[in-house]
């Protein structure tokens, strides 16, 4: 066979190779859409049965209620010992739940007192509740709480000296022991023979009377923050027959809250879900500024005229922004700490608690730490760069108002904090997707925040319901009607930009060319110049990204992921002809009144 013929050959070979890779990208577009459109119809569905049938209120009567024989014992728990007048919404439904023997998911908003679901059967049932947890850090907090209300508890892991772990091996053995709350994370049963062991042990003398599971949205593998050492859970219900499990979270769809019943074994397990919508928190997004140093400038200015002398939190993507943030606000006479796993535990600690006791006014705190969760007067918790996913920054942004008191949650947004969070969840599996959803809520500046909430969550809501406690309520854009929204033709800068991308992926000699996200927005700028500014081409390749127009194309280096820009799929099937649109939403004379002086005010543009 001659070298022409080979060589046509693999033209061919390679032109085939490359069609179907479109189809397959096509497929797995429509895949994911067809999925999306899945959810909704199901969720649809469900409201329709809601509405219909009142199940769920019919549940959750059954159980929320006095009448059971424990009911006397546990309200007088309540108040002697917890030194609380009264259970909130849910807490007494699972109480009696459990204490039934029946096996419950209870869906409750940060602050809501999911602790006391457990902690209080506990003691009405003299024996023993094993807690799985994956935050060392809370985990503590609650043993210092349960500990000085005289409740005998602790936690087992890597930092338990060996003379606690000894004592607490014999207590939970023993029937007639005063031990009431152990503590582990999921890694420490999965790799502690042991500790089954003796857990095993401690059913068979009749004193294991409870497994709770926090944050139990981390058994699926559709949550945002899926945890593989959750998948041990699985043995727990063939384990220890006759126990009842109680999972906890603050977030989770429907499918995730299938999918984790499947998984724990407990598919009959009764559902308490509370509504998602907290009234005291009033939610913004405010533009990033372009420098860091401005941002954290901004931030101090915000907390000095809004928050004086108020407690609050900031979280950050990374150890070295905690550190960094921290220095900046105690430059501008802010008391603040960083707070990270990297830190020495005396360090970590005198941190916490120098801002439990209000003597830190700002903790600046990387996400995987929930600090906060159990401090009532948190005024503001500001985030300063992209949470990875809606649950989690409905989780983090949750740690603000627990005593019911008006709270205020402020998102810094901006393209280039994608870019960061992207190569850091691309590995997993829907954290694209998670990371988009969230985009969508921080870019969109038309609708209501809570609509947008309430979306995600499954749950009806009108936006005169919010009461203008959010920033887009409160400038008149997320009420129908009170805003002017025009379609704007930006097919030409689309075009622009996908020119860009083939240029630079032309310029190199083998067709390697790639850009990233940041570098395409300098150079879309500069070819578009005069007639469109850097903010608006930010947003045009958001909402191209969020269309499917554009997609990310991940490297990895030595050290680092690289996140590049590439051609998306939705394009390679665009005729050209038709016009893409974007929604131009004028916005209100209040909220360009109340715009800084320092931060230019831009048009906002979402796909329509």
């Amino acid at each position: 066979m001659s070298d022409v013929l080979l060589s046509k050959l693999s033209t061919e070979l390679a032109d085939l190779d490359g069609e179907i890779g479109q189809i397959d990208q096509q497929i797995s577009q429509l895949r994911r859409k067809k999925s999306e459109l899945t959810q909704k119809r199901q969720a649809i569905e469900r409201k329709i049965e809601l509405k219909t049938n009142e199940d769920s209120d019919v549940v959750t009567d059954r159980w929320d209620r006095d009448g059971f024989p424990w009911s006397d014992e546990a309200t007088k728990i309540l108040k002697e010992q917890f030194h609380l007048e009264k259970f909130r919404p849910l807490q007494r439904a699972a109480i009696n739940a459990v204490m039934s023997k029946e096996d419950a998911v209870v869906i409750l908003s940060t602050g809501g007192g999911k602790s006391l679901c457990y902690q209080l059967p506990a003691l009405l049932a003299n024996g023993l509740a094993l807690v799985v947890s994956p935050l060392i850090s809370l985990v503590e907090d609650q043993i210092l709480q349960l500990r000085s209300l005289g409740i005998d508890s602790s936690s087992l892991n890597a930092n338990t000296s060996k003379e606690e772990a000894k004592r607490v091996e014999d207590a939970i053995t023993n029937k007639d022991s005063k031990f009431r709350l152990l503590y582990v994370t999921p890694e420490k049963l999965a790799k502690s023979k042991k500790m089954m062991n003796k857990l095993e042990k401690s059913l068979s003398v009749g004193f294991l009377k409870l497994i709770a599971i926090d944050e139990v949205h981390c058994c699926s593998q559709w949550g945002h923050d899926f945890r593989t050492d959750y998948s041990f859970l699985n043995v727990l219900k063939r384990q220890f027959k006759g126990v009842p499990i109680l999972g906890l979270t603050a977030t989770a769809t429907s499918n995730v809250l299938d999918d984790v019943k499947d998984m724990l074994g407990i598919q009959a397990a009764l559902t308490f879900r509370a509504g998602f919508n907290r009234s005291n928190l009033k939610y913004k997004v405010v533009q990033k500024p372009g420098s860091e140093d401005e941002c954290t400038e901004e931030i101090a200015k915000t907390i000095k005229r809004d928050f004086a002398g108020q407690t609050g939190i900031i979280y950050c993507l990374s150890r070295n922004d905690c550190e960094k943030v921290a220095k900046a606000l105690k430059s501008h006479g802010i008391k603040a700490k960083h707070y990270h796993a990297y830190m020495e535990p005396v360090d970590r600690s005198g941190a916490h608690q120098g801002w439990i006791s209000g003597k830190i006014q700002v903790i600046v705190a990387t996400v995987a730490f929930g600090m906060g969760i159990d401090k009532p007067n948190v005024r503001f918790v500001i985030h300063h760069s992209l949470p990875k996913s809606i649950e989690n920054y409905y989780q983090e942004s949750g740690r603000a108002g627990r005593d019911g008191q008006p709270a205020t949650c402020i998102l810094y947004y901006r393209l280039a904090d994608i870019f960061k969070q992207s190569s850091m969840v691309q590995q997993e599996r829907t954290g694209i997707q998670n990371l988009y959803n969230m985009v969508r809520y921080a870019a969109d500046s038309s609708t209501c925040r809570r609509v947008k909430l309430a979306e995600h969550f499954e749950e009806a809501w009108e936006p005169s319901w919010c009461q203008k406690q959010c920033d887009t309520c409160e400038n008149g854009n997320g009420f129908v009607g009170t805003s002017s929204k025009e379609s704007t033709d930006v097919s030409e800068a689309a075009k622009t930009t996908v020119r860009i991308i083939e240029e630079h992926l032309n310029s190199a000699k083998d067709g390697s060319g790639r850009i990233t996200g940041n570098k395409l927005v300098e150079l879309l700028t500069k070819k578009l110049k005069g007639s469109r500014n850097r903010e608006f081409c930010e947003k045009l390749i958001v909402n191209l990204l969020l269309e499917g127009y554009l997609q990310e194309d991940f490297h990895y280096t030595v050290y680092s992921v690289i996140s590049y820009v590439v051609i998306g799929s939705k394009w390679r099937v665009y005729n050209g002809k038709d016009a893409i649109k974007m929604r131009h939403v004028e916005e209100s004379k209040s909220r360009k009144r109340k715009a800084s002086s320092s931060v230019e005010e831009e048009d906002v543009m979402v796909l329509d």
